[in-house]
């Protein structure tokens, strides 16, 4: 770890911030670290091999705090965390951004494939917040950027321990935001589509396939993705500048989809599922109890909606605020 680092000079025009990144050695976060870096901003950068960002610590120097971290060790987990805090002052935003996927049948992969699945995509995001919320309402607030996944809100068949983490990370982001809000601590779940980083390459593992899904869509989409069919429309540096963007703005927002595979599908799927719900109102309200008014349920539901649209209608007035304080 690096020693404490001063306030580097920025851009009169730009906030200078302090990000904390995991899983900085390729992808989002080696695209953060590096257009953070060139904009000024302080990165702490935590890598399972810190070698891969000795060429941007030689070039930024003392801008660029490095720590090696393997998600899946609680203990290293809070002890690089504090150490951030620490050395750094204050951080701004924390990026959970280390993962990777796991291909294959829920039959075909092991034990031990599951578990680091998990252990790295779910339980290491959930350590890493824990982790940093007191020192975030120690500071009086920051954001919290956690990279999902268009997987996070939709399926392929072969890949249901990937799914099963990025589905779960979100409902825990939810309900996290909800506790910390009054704290002035803010989440973004970020919904990526396909992006030509190396999660095909490296950042994926495929188990042993068993014949007996050759014929099957997993056998399908397993094809599908050796020949390289799956179109790749994601930009991994305009994502990147897309996720520096939205931390600068107020509120934060929820989800943020980028590419317009993750557009097309998430929506198509969030109307899928909400037509299927609405086609089973009659059924669910009629298991209410005898003694609960039938119209108290529309009653519920107009205040859900009504919910909604003032939080929609907070965000476009926060978002024509901002504008109109930009041209001022």
């Amino acid at each position: 770890m690096s020693k404490t680092i001063p306030q580097t000079a920025v851009s009169a025009t730009a906030t200078p911030k302090t990000w904390f990144i995991t899983g900085t050695s390729s992808g989002f976060g080696r695209a953060l670290t590096e257009e953070l870096l060139s904009r000024g901003d302080r990165v702490a950068a935590t890598v399972r091999n810190p070698a891969t960002l000795d060429e941007l610590r030689s070039r930024y120097g003392r801008q660029l705090w490095v720590a090696r971290l393997d998600v899946t060790d609680a203990a290293a987990i809070r002890s690089v965390v504090r150490a951030a805090f620490a050395e750094l002052g204050r951080i701004d935003v924390v990026v959970n951004n280390a993962g990777y996927g796991l291909a294959g049948a829920a039959e075909e992969v092991d034990d031990a494939q599951i578990a680091r699945q998990i252990d790295t995509n779910l339980l290491g995001s959930i350590r890493v917040i824990r982790a940093a919320l007191p020192l975030l309402r120690e500071q009086g607030g920051g954001r919290v950027v956690q990279v999902a996944s268009m997987g996070g809100q939709i399926t392929f068949p072969g890949m249901s321990l990937y799914h099963a983490t990025k589905w779960a990370i979100e409902g825990f982001v939810e309900s996290v935001a909800q506790e910390v809000a009054p704290f002035g601590v803010e989440f973004t779940i970020v919904e990526p589509g396909v992006a030509r980083t190396n999660f095909g390459g490296g950042g994926m593992v495929a188990a042993e396939p068993m014949a007996v899904y050759d014929a099957t869509p997993v056998g399908e989409f397993r094809r599908a993705y050796a020949a390289g069919l799956f179109p790749t429309p994601g930009d991994p540096l305009k994502m990147a500048l897309a996720i520096i963007d939205s931390v600068d703005r107020q509120p934060a927002p929820r989800r943020l989809a980028l590419g317009s595979d993750a557009y097309a599908m998430i929506r198509a799927a969030l109307v899928d599922r909400l037509a299927a719900l609405d086609a089973q109102r009659s059924i669910a309200l009629s298991t209410d109890c005898d003694d609960f008014p039938p119209a108290q349920a529309d009653v519920a539901a107009r205040d859900s909606t009504a919910s909604r649209e003032n939080t929609a209608a907070r965000d476009r007035a926060a978002a024509r605020d901002e504008r109109h304080s930009a041209h001022v």
